[in-house]
């Protein structure tokens, strides 16, 4: 018979049972008003990951459920958050273009590796790992990040072009240039959508559903006012000579590169084949091969972003048409005498295999695949997982660093326990499956999980219920979408991540610690400037904070002892005026005795010694002291037989049961002396001038009283 508990271990969720009908009524509350905010910013953060919007809700639909079922909080709301959208986009779209099918499958890929990496960890009760990624460093991440999110939106809410290079910068950079082209129609609903949004949140009953009703306002307007203007046609269209072959050379390099690619995939895969055959002059030429058209490819890319600068420039005016049918495109303003054009100004979107997507109005989501999604296996392949490989295991640590924090946060106001393993395979599961059905890395979500605290949910069963609202939406209601502005998902974005950027938490960090404030604003400027490449953010922030732990723990604070009016032992560096003793050096240690600080230690020791030749004992006052590793025991050994030599006797006071063990394993305790162990430094110091006798009758430091 399985037990109840073991039962919970691997179905969790059945903790939840037997449920209230009020408890349940609840949780149907909470879902539901989730979900109304959930949809819109999930689309939203779709985009900003780089992929259609409907994939933003695939990955509120399975995600949210399997997080739900299998963690350990009951209120954590799993699903798209923008840190990791953003995280997304900038792992894959080195490896290809957003938007197209191989950006999806590698997106697949990713979501796979994170759930495989968290779920494991969870498994391997790891969970502790994320503490590798200090406060400062998360806390860099995500104001930099946050103002990267904030104007990478610049495009939607103006209607400009917006490069796509290996450097974010470079394309801020470049795409204020465009300012000029901003488009009028697409500002003005950015700031109407802003103005609706944020007057709505004042309404305190129209507050939690300003989103959702400022969408519903601006699709409605959109659809009132014909916002979306969109075309396609062959570049034969535009009449201009110049600028028809600027077009048609693009397409033709583009097809150029996307052939090249797909030989270099190919050979990639032979290459492989030779290598485990071990075939080295076969491996060696089609490495070389690869070089090349690796080589002919960059310069091509190089070509086409020169074309595509200028193309991004180009405004047409395009001829009455009859509706569907291709019409001549003219250059903005030298349109011949007698042709009426339709009163737009259009602009090259983007070409594809050899056709233009043209824009003559406002960008709307357009089309949502009516359904459910369906069961997509990611597609395995050695260069991606390797590509991919680091950026998983960042993404993998920061989306549950923000998961747990969150469940964490809410556990101490509904009462109930965190399991940070549990939460780890939750979270892993949830994007294990999510992988299976076309979703990209989900993570708690501050937002949606307030919003169920808030709403009073009692059980993860408000998080079922919200994937369950989610997946009607996409059976039923996606059609009533399309006409939804760009912009209007841009301000949803926009205003969300405006709560990240906090300038006083890396101020407070900064006046906390010197070291962890050079940390976070390490990781805030490496993010910054390496971006698209998030993860050298991360990995930069956390390195330093590992390495600077380690030189502070190198160098801990060793203080040379005197004796204050009021009996207690002081540092005399703080307190010169205090009195010492000729006799005995009193040191007090404060850090572990481990490989990095031994010789920090031993050379301190030695210093003080050779600075009162007349000493007879070093009273090490030891409190601080909570390890003692081989080294730092190897060099106490040799450092009492040392000082031993020179007639200096080493005595030890309050040392922990942990450090006395390690003495008592080696045999170091029998080479000090059992009475050279005392539990204060009071005690060690009246057994110190027992011993010494009339010697040292008139010294002060043991004169004055002791400490009460």
């Amino acid at each position: 018979m399985i037990s109840k508990k073991l039962l919970q271990r691997f179905f969790p969720f059945l903790s939840w049972f037997p449920v209230d009908s009020i408890v349940l009524r609840g949780d149907l509350i909470a879902g539901i008003t989730g979900a109304l905010v959930l949809v819109p910013k999930a689309m939203a953060y779709a985009q900003l990951a780089g992929l259609p919007v409907y994939f933003g809700l695939y990955t509120a639909f399975i995600p949210a459920i399997l997080g739900a079922l299998w963690g350990s909080s009951r209120q954590l709301a799993t699903g798209p958050v923008a840190i990791v959208s953003l995280m997304t986009a900038a792992a894959v779209a080195p490896l290809a273009v957003p938007m197209t099918e191989s950006f999806i499958g590698l997106v697949l890929l990713l979501t796979f590796m994170v759930g495989l990496i968290q779920f494991g960890l969870g498994t391997l009760k790891l969970g502790t790992v994320v503490n590798f990624v200090s406060h400062p460093v998360i806390l860099g991440f995500m104001n930099a990040a946050a103002i990267i999110i904030a104007i990478s939106m610049l495009d939607k809410l103006l209607g400009i072009p917006k490069g796509r290079s290996d450097s974010f910068l470079v394309d801020v950079w470049e795409m204020l240039g465009y300012l000029p082209l901003t488009h009028l129609p697409t500002l003005a609903m950015a700031v109407f959508a802003l103005a609706l949004m944020l007057g709505l949140k004042k309404v305190p009953l129209l507050a939690k559903t300003s989103v959702l009703i400022a969408v519903i306002i601006t699709t409605l307007v959109s659809v009132a006012v014909n916002y979306e203007q969109s075309a396609k046609g062959q570049p034969d269209l535009i009449a201009d000579s110049a600028a028809r072959e600027l077009v048609t050379s693009y397409a033709t390099t583009e097809q150029r590169i996307n052939s090249l690619l797909a030989e270099v995939t190919a050979k990639s895969t032979q290459l492989r084949a030779y290598e485990k055959a071990n075939n080295p002059r076969a491996a060696a030429d089609l490495r070389h091969d690869i070089d090349l058209m690796k080589l002919d490819s960059a310069s091509l890319e190089k070509e086409n972003k020169q074309r595509l600068h200028y193309i991004r420039k180009l405004q047409f005016e395009r001829a009455k048409a009859a509706d569907g049918q291709p019409t001549a495109l003219y250059l903005k303003g030298i349109v011949p005498t007698g042709i009426e054009t339709d009163g737009h100004a259009w602009h090259i979107k983007k070409i594809e295999k050899g056709e233009m997507k043209l824009i003559g109005g406002g960008e709307v989501v357009g089309t949502i695949p009516q359904g459910l999604p369906s069961l997509r296996v990611p597609t395995l392949s050695f260069d991606a997982l390797m590509s991919l490989f680091s950026a998983a295991i960042i993404i993998s640590l920061v989306a549950f660093m923000e998961s747990i924090s969150m469940a964490k946060a809410m556990a101490a106001k509904s009462k109930q326990k965190v399991d940070p393993n549990q939460e780890l395979i939750g979270q892993g599961l949830s994007n294990l499956g999510g992988a299976f059905f076309q979703a990209y890395p989900a993570c708690g979500s501050f937002t949606g999980s307030a919003i169920n605290l808030q709403a009073g949910a009692k059980t993860g069963f408000a998080m079922v219920f919200n994937g369950v609202f989610v997946a009607m939406t996409l059976l039923f209601l996606t059609p009533y979408l399309y006409h939804l502005p760009q912009a209007t998902l841009a301000v949803i974005i926009l205003l969300a991540v405006v709560g990240l950027v906090n300038i006083p938490a890396l101020k407070h960090t900064w006046q906390a610690s010197r070291s962890d404030g050079i940390v976070a604003f390490t990781t805030f400027s490496v993010t910054l400037l390496a971006a698209p490449h998030l993860d050298k953010g991360i990995m930069v922030g956390a390195i330093l904070a590992i390495v600077l732990y380690l030189y502070r723990t190198m160098k801990p604070r060793v203080s040379q002892l005197g004796r204050h009016k009021d009996g207690t032992l002081r540092d005399v560096k703080v307190y010169p005026d205090m009195p010492t003793s000729e006799h005995l050096i009193a040191m007090r240690f404060d850090g572990s005795l481990y490989f990095a600080n031994v010789s920090y230690f031993e050379d301190t020791v030695l210093e003080a010694v050779a600075s009162k030749p007349n000493a007879k004992y070093l009273l090490v006052v030891g409190e601080g002291i909570n390890q003692l590793d081989a080294t730092g025991e190897e060099m106490l050994h040799h450092l009492v037989e040392r000082l031993r030599e020179t007639g200096v006797v080493i005595v030890f006071s309050g040392l922990k049961k942990q450090v006395r063990d390690v003495m008592q394993a080696t045999g170091l305790n029998e080479l000090i002396g059992a009475d050279n162990f005392f539990p204060t430094e009071d005690s060690a110091i009246a057994a110190v001038y027992e011993r010494l006798g009339v010697e040292a009758e008139d010294d002060l430091f043991c004169a004055l009283p002791a400490r009460a």
